[in-house]
């Protein structure tokens, strides 16, 4: 930022709110979710007491509207899917049919975590001196590890795609008992895993700092329940390890209901994205 700026907020090394004086005068606050979500500035001209909400330009809003609506899509359909495969891997007879409902369901996440990805890397950033958000030209891949909204899209693309090789690995037959938890269950514990850190760097950047309860803030519900779920699926995988003294999973009923209720999670965070857009 230029020598106008005032303060920041965030957390770390990381940038999440910024607060500076433009050259026409008055305050112009960026914040990371808004601006990437919703293309906004908040701005407060001298002399004015209520700040008014600054928007992008409208190619650049209607750009993020569209990525919005596939990633809200993408994960609430997943979601649903990711739930019903687990009724039916609790009340149906055919695991087949289950874990191709699964596997469905993470294409759905995969395609949900990348147009989140692609949220980040194409957001408006604050023009220098300036009470305005910048467009940015179209570009389908970054890498800027040092702003959070990219590391925590980024984390969970990558725990989407290695959900993936758990989905696939379930597809097929004959594995031993090592290949099912090399396979299935090792991906399945890193992808919650990296779901979980993706969460807590969301919670980060809409809270500006240490995680805590915002509920007035649309964006703090989204990625509260968000989180919720990766908690959920996180005790679903520890209760699916196989035991090889047994062949059996630690606790089949935790590991179904857990993915289950965490999937609706996501579903429901997919239902409330929706709304948080340009």
């Amino acid at each position: 930022m230029s020598q106008t700026e005032g303060r920041s907020g965030g957390a770390g090394p990381f940038t999440t709110r910024r607060a500076w004086r433009p050259a026409e005068g008055g305050t112009a606050v960026w914040e990371s979710r808004p601006a990437r979500k919703r293309g906004l500035l908040t701005v407060r001209a001298a002399g004015e007491i209520e700040p008014r909400a600054q928007t992008v330009d409208s190619v650049s809003a209607g750009r993020l509207r569209r990525l919005n609506a596939v990633a809200a899509l993408a994960f609430t359909v997943g979601g649903a899917l990711f739930a019903l495969g687990a009724w039916v891997a609790q009340f149906g007879s055919s695991g087949a049919t289950g874990a191709r409902i699964y596997f469905a369901g993470g294409l759905f996440f995969n395609t949900g975590g990348y147009a989140s990805l692609l949220q980040a890397i194409n957001a408006p950033r604050p023009e220098a001196d300036a009470a305005s958000l910048a467009a940015r030209p179209w570009a389908w891949w970054s890498y800027e590890p040092y702003r959070i909204d990219w590391l925590s899209t980024f984390v969970l693309f990558v725990g989407t795609l290695v959900f993936g090789i758990n989905l696939l690995s379930s597809l097929l037959q004959g594995l031993s008992l090592q290949q099912v938890n090399r396979l299935i269950w090792a991906p399945d514990m890193v992808g919650c895993i990296l779901f979980l850190v993706s969460g807590h760097l969301a919670l980060v950047e809409v809270c500006h700092g240490r995680p805590g309860v915002r509920a007035r803030d649309l964006s703090w519900w989204i990625v509260a329940i968000n989180q919720l779920g990766s908690v959920l699926f996180l005790i679903s995988a520890l209760a699916a390890f196989t035991r090889p003294a047994t062949g059996s999973p630690v606790n089949e009923d935790i590991a179904n209901w857990g993915t289950l209720t965490g999937a609706l999670c996501f579903s429901a965070g997919g239902v409330l994205q929706f709304f948080e857009r340009p």
